[in-house]
């Protein structure tokens, strides 16, 4: 049985008509309407691109990375457009496009994304719960934009010995649910911003019945304490450097003790945490980290319920973040590119829909994955990044009282897709390409004179000489085999 076409009405201007079942469907069009209004975004008169198509081609633009904007609205519009017979050129064009963006900021996309993106797992989903607890991690990013004055103000580079970096960076905290690689939380700042100022602001979104998890660069005895007052709890490395105060050793062989805040002052009030400390080798030598001492401070005490053994293996989900922070930079945007945004506005609006964008990917395959029983770390998201683009046009084409049908159709495709058992494997963490022969850019070359004649017109000759001298040249005889 096939799929009954959508009728539209001829009337009216293409953009007014424009829906993007694709997206919509995740973050619902009500939702993005009323944020506009929330965030008094709304316009005062019908424009060509209204607000709520500008929310949609923000989210588009990061499922359609390798295009430029303008094409991005192409292929948002192509099924209505082919219904309509309608030309590119009713579409806006670049000017309006960009002008568009920054008349809606980058309230909006931020308060949408804080509106939409939630932890997905439920106790069906597979993989997303261990001991009784949701496995959360917090993890940071950098992101590189296009090289102008204004990021470059804002933002800052990261210093080197060989000079700063190339482009313009922008520090990105993410909490993600590692079970589903949802981020439900994320901030940006300059470089400079330490990494623990983001995890202590992320702690908004941290609920009880979670397991937070990160690396030792984040360690911090306020992030610890913060998990603490939202009734959750910590499963961190502890860096070498800290020695927490030794209380007593438990029958598993991991030992309680407390840990104190790095302010002296805070310290001799006696501030302190109960903690437990988990100290472990691994003796494959193939293995990174092999040889090694290895601590890891964790607010679950008690042994009986918490063994030491699982603790340590239940860490190694914490990779879930870096896996999906590869999805957002390798698959999704597609590294090295640059973001696309050439202020600091623009910036933090592209980063928000970028994560929005990411989010409609992945619950799809959540949902995918509840519904064939699988694993969402076995689906694909190369795969699923593609059948979304690709029934965009297919949403708009078929009659709405189809799509329950479509949706059914697109989630078994989803999960048609399923990645092999990861391997028990580990590569080392090395780059092919690190120097360039040419020379670093300065500031001074970033506005580069630019020609005042046209090619011909600078082309200059010798002057003639007055006696002119009869040169006899040489036959050549063409050559002929």
């Amino acid at each position: 049985m096939g799929y009954k076409i959508r009728q539209i009405e001829p009337k009216g201007q293409l953009c007014e008509i424009i829906t993007v079942e694709a997206i919509t469907e995740i973050v619902p069009i009500e939702v993005i309407e009323q944020t506009i209004q929330d965030c008094g975004a709304a316009e005062q008169r019908t424009r060509r691109l209204p607000a709520r198509l500008v929310v949609l081609l923000c989210i588009g633009m990061n499922l359609f990375w390798e295009l430029s904007l303008s094409y991005v609205l192409v292929r948002l519009s192509q099924g209505l457009r082919f219904l309509r017979e309608a030309q590119v050129g009713e579409l806006a064009v670049k000017s309006s496009i960009s002008s568009a963006r920054y008349r809606l900021g980058a309230k909006v996309l931020a308060v949408l994304f804080k509106r939409v993106c939630r932890p997905l797992a439920t106790p069906e989903t597979v993989g997303a719960f261990a001991l009784g607890l949701r496995l959360v991690a917090i993890d940071g990013t950098v992101e590189t934009m296009p090289d102008t004055p204004e990021n470059d103000a804002y933002f800052g580079r990261q210093p080197g010995s060989r000079g700063d970096s190339a482009f313009p960076q922008v520090r990105c905290v993410f909490l993600c649910e590692c079970g589903t690689h949802v981020i439900f939380d994320a901030g940006f700042w300059p470089y400079t911003t330490s990494e623990r100022v983001g995890g202590r602001r992320l702690l908004r979104s941290v609920e009880a019945g979670m397991l937070v998890m990160w690396d030792r660069g984040f360690h911090e005895f306020d992030l610890v304490a913060g998990v603490l007052a939202h009734g959750a709890h910590v499963l961190a490395r502890l860096p070498a450097h800290v020695k927490p105060t030794w209380v007593m050793t438990l029958p598993d062989g991991s030992w309680l003790g407390y840990i104190y805040p790095g302010d002296y002052q805070r310290r001799k009030r006696g501030e302190h945490l109960l903690v437990r400390i988990i100290e472990y080798e691994i003796d494959d030598p193939t293995r990174p980290g092999h040889a090694q001492h290895h601590r890891l401070l964790t607010t679950l005490l008690a042994p009986d319920l918490y063994p030491a053994h699982d603790l340590v293996c239940l860490y190694h989900e914490r990779w879930e973040v870096e896996i999906t922070i590869d999805e957002i930079d390798t698959h999704q945007r597609l590294l090295p590119r640059p973001l696309r945004s050439l202020q600091p506005v623009g910036v933090i609006q592209e980063l928000y829909a970028l994560l929005i964008a990411h989010f409609v990917v992945r619950a799809l395959m959540h949902q995918a994955a509840l519904a064939h029983d699988l694993d969402p770390d076995r689906l694909s998201f190369v795969n699923t990044l593609r059948l979304v683009t690709d029934a965009i046009p297919e949403f708009q084409l078929v009659d709405p009282a189809d799509h329950p049908r479509l949706w059914t159709r697109l989630l078994h495709d989803i999960a048609h897709f399923r990645l092999p058992e990861r391997e028990n494997r580990s590569n080392p963490r090395v780059v092919k390409r690190k120097m360039s022969p040419f020379k670093l850019k300065r500031p001074a070359h970033r506005s580069w004179p630019q020609p005042s004649k046209v090619f011909r017109d600078a082309i200059v000759l010798p002057e003639p000489l007055d006696l002119v001298v009869p040169v006899r040249l040489p036959l050549i005889e063409p050559y002929c085999p």
